[in-house]
């Protein structure tokens, strides 16, 4: 679920339990406060350096985890569109 409930909500506690799932929250903010953060980097210019791999990359991509051999970011171009802008 994203975003904040307008009622309380109910929570199967023993399918968390089971399953060792959790249920978590986080204050970042909303649209607004992720696009100052973005304006802000893009005029400072602060970047990410990351990998962008292909979604049959994916297996490879979490051995590489495992073994630490990872010295970026993976980003997952599940649409296939890295290609097309290039």
């Amino acid at each position: 679920m994203l975003g904040l409930p307008d009622k309380p909500l109910e929570v199967p506690c023993f399918s968390l339990l089971f399953g060792r799932k959790t249920v978590a929250g986080s204050t970042i903010g909303g649209m607004k406060e992720t696009q100052e953060m973005i304006d802000f980097a893009a005029k400072h210019n602060i970047t990410a350096d990351i990998e962008v791999v292909p979604m049959d990359y994916v297996n490879t991509a979490m051995e590489r985890l495992a073994k630490g051999d990872v010295r970026y970011r993976f980003v997952i171009d599940v649409g296939n569109t890295v290609s097309k802008i290039a």
